[in-house]
């Protein structure tokens, strides 16, 4: 070891924010377990402590007796008679360190440091990554497509690569080469290789930070978000609701002639998004939810929490949606069962009871 290894292992400490004492003692315990492998013949090799100079780099090894009145472990004892030749302040039970530095010892330790060094950079890095991105959790995050391998699309996020797999990937999208994308980080885990992160592009979460994120009043905590509902790359109902009577929540969601939500829809490549309004009446809310549909009557069932609604004859078709999408992610949405009638099913079901 030298004072140029010393410095060097400075200016790295430094610039990878790593713990300067903590590298330090680390190479210490690998110096200790390097000395026991490569000196075992030596009758001191049992129990050693190995220090190492902060500033030169020199190392010195020593092996460690207790004073004992009369000796029977040689290797890890020493008598009070030979302590004092070295010390005469030596007491019976203490510690005697006798130095015991091989003459070749220095390759074998610059080679159990440079393992060690190497190791906790990997380390520090894995871990500074990992804080990095345990912050991003449940947030939106810029990639950018690298290559694309059986259905996985892989995406570069500057100090690590994330994999976004097919269910996590818009069925209307195409993810080329170099192409940026606004993913949602789902999960962050700390892993033996490093930080992985799970991202999405189909996630709910990716809609809700996206208002959060284009509507003022929503980040503002003016207007919040109750619940989202989605099917990724076809449609989308959110429900919002205002703290401000003087605040429409819905006009603040779509903004100043629609740009608001139109740049979410753009980003969503086109996806169909109904922003409803939110209310604690159960029958106000469902029949919200069906929106763009008209609902003319809605009966509860609070203890199977389903509702029958009747809508115009005119509206039935909009009202369950295409393959009954609509039906389907207002029930997803409020949480209720939802079953859709006619206005003139339930008359003629009222006549013939009658």
């Amino acid at each position: 070891m030298n004072q140029e290894f010393i410095e060097a292992l400075k200016e790295i400490v430094k610039e990878k924010g790593i713990s300067e004492d903590l590298i330090f003692t680390t190479i210490e315990d690998a110096l200790v377990a390097a000395y026991k492998k490569n000196y075992t013949n030596s009758l001191n090799s049992q129990n050693v402590n190995v220090t190492m100079n902060r500033e030169t780099g020199e190392i010195h090894v020593y092996s460690r007796k207790e004073i004992v009145e009369n000796v029977q472990d040689e290797v890890n004892e020493i008598s009070l008679e030979d302590a004092k030749d070295i010390d005469p302040r030596y007491q019976l039970g203490d510690i005697v360190d006798i130095e015991v530095t091989p003459r070749k010892f220095g390759r074998v330790a610059a080679q159990a440091a440079k393992q060690v060094v190497i190791q906790r950079i990997k380390e520090a890095e894995r871990s500074i990554i990992y804080n990095e991105f345990i912050t991003k959790e449940y947030d939106i995050i810029t990639g950018t497509v690298i290559r694309k391998d059986k259905g996985n699309v892989f995406v570069d996020l500057g100090k690590l690569e994330a994999v976004l797999g097919p269910n996590e990937q818009m069925h209307n999208e195409e993810y080329t080469f170099n192409s940026k994308l606004k993913l949602y980080i789902v999960e962050v885990k700390n892993t033996t290789k490093g930080a992985q992160i799970v991202v999405s592009r189909t996630h709910p979460g990716l809609v809700k930070r996206l208002f959060e994120l284009e509507v003022p009043e929503i980040y503002d905590g003016v207007v919040e978000i109750k619940s989202i509902a989605r099917e990724a790359g076809s449609r989308t109902k959110i429900a919002v609701y205002s703290n401000d009577e003087a605040v429409d929540p819905m006009g603040a969601c779509v903004g100043p002639k629609g740009i608001r939500v139109q740049n979410i829809v753009n980003e969503l490549k086109n996806e169909k998004i109904d922003i409803i309004k939110w209310s604690k009446l159960p029958e106000e809310y469902i029949a919200n939810s069906l929106s763009p549909a008209k609902v003319l009557d809605v009966t509860l069932d609070e203890e199977q929490k389903s509702a029958k609604i009747v809508v115009d004859d005119s509206q039935l078709s909009l009202a369950i949606g295409k393959e009954g999408q609509n039906v389907r992610l207002a029930a997803k949405l409020t949480g209720w069962k939802i079953d859709i009638k006619a206005k003139s099913q339930v008359e003629n079901q009222v006549a013939s009871e009658e």
